[in-house]
């Protein structure tokens, strides 16, 4: 797909994981359905998210330093599309 905004969000996310960290795994999971009609629910069934993510990138990172990294590449929809973002991270080996 050429124009990411218009893609459903988990493959915008990927795109963007994928850009930032070349991640040797990569998972993202729709947590939304599990907090519908809570707070941060915007109805589009996309608000929640779990991103498991193992890269290279991460070597010799604490986990604030490889959250930052994810915070980075998702910024622009952490403010207007993604509502809570669990981040499960780790470099090979680990």
């Amino acid at each position: 797909m050429n124009d990411l905004a218009t893609a459903p969000l988990a493959e915008i996310i990927a795109a963007r994981l994928t850009a930032a960290l070349a991640p040797s795994q990569l998972e993202v999971i729709n947590d939304s359905h599990q907090h519908r009609g809570h707070l941060g629910d915007d109805g589009t069934g996309e608000s929640h998210w779990t991103v498991v993510v193992e890269s290279a990138a991460f070597a010799g990172k604490n986990r604030v330093a490889r959250q930052r990294l994810i915070n980075t590449a998702l910024a622009d929809l952490l403010v207007h599309r993604i509502h809570a973002l669990a981040m499960k991270t780790r470099a090979p080996g680990e």
